[in-house]
């Protein structure tokens, strides 16, 4: 879910219904609006040559988009084997149920309340299905149940809500702390180091073929708002809201209840290390 459009210096990419890797396809959901920027991306993962396919993030509760992505695997010679979630919130998660009963699939997240199935996932996990690996890397902070999903073979990285195409994210407090979105950050800045990562594939918005300047865009903006948050509490603005409309001016009023929460979690972090 964002809290901002495009902002400048962001790295940039187009939206993409469809092929978006050699491994990677995007079905967008039909539920476009300031929070979920063109619609919620559902992925689906497969190996080439392989017959079976996984599916990231079915989105709402709307039966034809559900459907379409069954069509759009049919259309591939796939057959979806399981589905996966990066969270909770309902935009990405809703319809897991229906997508389950419609494809016979176990549902795997990290949150057991979100689990059609007996296995949860975790760090370290990989995920085999017809050849295809992901790795499964959690990344909480945007919610604490948030994950993320490396795809080696194609140098990607599925953010769910994370990292967005487009704009920034919010940290959903009380649930989602922004230490531990920072560190997030960090693990996916090694990803892009180390592991050769290069493309980013949202939850909402455009794919971004330079991860690690994403990263980077993401952790100095977080920095940036950080210390205007700090600067408004040292002059004497208190409330979150009171914040909100000095800090987050530039930003659409329609995403000012979004900006409060995540100005709710910059608050308990500076209070946590004793900067307010």
């Amino acid at each position: 879910m964002s809290d901002a459009a495009a902002l400048p210096g962001q790295p940039r990419g187009l939206v993409v219904s469809g092929p978006a890797t050699e491994r990677a396809v995007n079905v967008l959901a039909p539920n476009p609006s300031a929070m979920t920027l063109d619609g919620t991306n559902t992925w689906l993962l497969s190996e080439p040559g392989s017959d079976l396919a996984v599916v990231v993030d079915p989105g709402p509760l709307d039966e034809s988009h559900l459907r379409q992505v069954i069509g759009t695997a049919e259309k591939l010679g796939k057959r979806v084997a399981l589905t996966l979630l990066t969270h909770g919130h309902p935009d990405h998660a809703e319809g897991a149920g229906l997508f389950a009963e419609l494809t016979g699939t176990a549902v795997r997240a990290l949150d057991p309340a979100l689990r059609l199935g007996d296995e949860g996932l975790g760090a370290g996990d990989v995920v085999a299905v017809g050849g295809l690996e992901l790795r499964v890397v959690p990344t909480p902070g945007h919610t604490s149940d948030s994950l993320s999903f490396h795809l080696p073979a194609d140098r990607a990285v599925l953010t769910g809500d994370t990292i967005l195409g487009r704009g920034t994210t919010m940290v959903a407090h009380p649930d989602g702390r922004l230490g531990d979105y920072l560190d997030s950050l960090r693990r996916l800045r090694s990803l892009t180091v180390d592991d050769g990562v290069h493309t980013v594939l949202p939850g909402h918005g455009p794919v971004l073929e330079d991860a690690q300047g994403a990263v980077e865009f993401y952790l100095a903006h977080r920095a940036s708002r950080l210390a205007q948050v700090e600067t408004a509490v040292e002059n004497g603005h208190r409330t979150a809201a009171d914040v909100v409309s000095h800090v987050y001016a530039d930003v659409d009023r329609s995403l000012w209840p979004a900006a409060e929460l995540s100005v709710r979690a910059q608050l308990e972090y500076l209070r946590e290390r004793g900067l307010v």
